[in-house]
């Protein structure tokens, strides 16, 4: 299987205000492009774009292709799991929505030390095997955002689960909160393949200051600046596919150039992307990757990851100088459509589902200072 996996998490929007609103025509487009290219793996989940990209896989994918010439991976989430029924009755609606008849791969979707207990005390990790063993799975594995203890514990009690998905980037790569290279070991510990998410941390890498930028460009020019970051976690040994979270034909031609006959890093390119990390982590203030999961359950609305983004370009300019940018116009838009930084009332749902473990209520706080709202 080639490397490069299509991850159904930040499709094409007709309304970028909707996200369950997904141009399915551009989505065909790169479904039929990926596959021409010799790339078989696509990655959705429950509650990926508002619910809808299970819907998009049927759609673009299974309803067009044979079956034998893909794999589609899905996965439970604990946030929608209240009794042994729901752990069914979620399965046979991916089922329903994907049209798939089964699933190649299927995830426990996003263990942390929160989660974990409702995955226990539901028994998800038996379930899953049951499925497998049924064949309604081919394989059976879990996505992780914890540390590198509680990912060995998990493995050493559930040996008969057969791959693990970390997010893992040259960025996270020493991060304290996201453990990405402790957590790269503990699966190698366990000799388990390793799916990689998040390599590009939700555009973050796509998008990086202009002197780490120079680093690049001065090593090669002709390469993407999203590409060292697919390509260092690519070059991982046990790496057995990158998830790219791809939002239009352009990044797809983009990723697939590079991947279609995949190079790994050298050790000189890889310490370059260190070093580009040092400069990028200088100048992010929250290091969100605009996953999303804290905006489904917010009870004032709040579009969370976005007011982020805006803050962190505002922290990179000179404001000292502009004394304005647009991002003050941008967040009075966004801020028409939904709940304002100040309505936040800390109830706390949004960080008990964060991947990145960001005190969400505290930064918040300061994108309110900031817009003045």
């Amino acid at each position: 299987m080639k490397k490069l996996g299509f991850g159904l998490m930040r499709l094409p929007q007709m309304d970028q205000n909707n996200a369950a609103d997904v141009d399915v025509e551009q989505v065909k487009k790169m479904v039929d492009l990926f596959l021409e290219r010799g790339f078989t793996y696509f990655d959705t989940a429950w509650m990926y774009n508002g619910f809808a990209s299970e819907s998009v896989a049927k759609a673009a994918l299974v309803d067009r292709h044979p079956r034998d010439s893909f794999t589609l991976a899905t996965k439970l989430h604990a946030g929608f799991i209240h009794s042994l029924e729901d752990r069914d009755r979620i399965f046979q609606q991916q089922l329903e929505k994907t049209g798939a008849g089964y699933f190649d791969y299927y995830l426990i979707h996003g263990i942390e030390a929160a989660m974990y207990p409702i995955y226990e005390k539901f028994d998800c990790f038996n379930w899953l095997l049951d499925k497998k063993a049924k064949g309604l799975v081919k394989h059976a594995g879990f996505s992780f955002h914890d540390t590198p203890e509680l990912l060995d514990e998990i493995l050493t009690k559930y040996p008969e689960m057969e791959f693990v998905q970390l997010q893992i980037n040259y960025l996270d790569w020493e991060s304290p909160w996201v453990h990405a290279r402790g957590c790269y070991e503990t699966a190698r510990k366990h000799n388990k393949p390793i799916i990689v998410m998040e390599p590009v941390k939700g555009g973050t890498l796509a998008n990086i200051p202009e002197e780490a930028e120079k680093l690049f460009r001065a090593q090669d020019p002709s390469r993407s600046i999203p590409s060292w970051a697919i390509r260092f976690a690519a070059s991982l040994p046990g790496v057995m596919a990158v998830l790219s979270g791809m939002s239009s034909i352009e990044q797809m031609e983009d990723n697939l150039g590079y991947m279609e006959e995949f190079e790994p890093l050298t050790e000189e390119e890889k310490q370059l992307c260190f070093q580009a990390a040092d400069i990028i982590n200088a100048q992010i203030a929250i290091p969100c990757t605009g996953c999303a999961y804290c905006t489904e359950g917010c009870p004032m609305h709040i579009a969370i990851p976005q007011y982020f983004s805006l803050y962190n370009e505002d922290m990179r300019e000179r404001l000292e100088e502009k004394g304005w940018t647009i991002n003050y116009t941008n967040y009075e838009i966004l801020s028409g459509k939904f709940g304002k930084a100040s309505d936040c009332v800390g109830c706390g749902q949004c960080e008990n589902v964060c991947p990145q473990h960001l005190p969400i209520i505290e930064n918040l706080k300061k994108v309110s200072g900031h817009y003045g709202k």
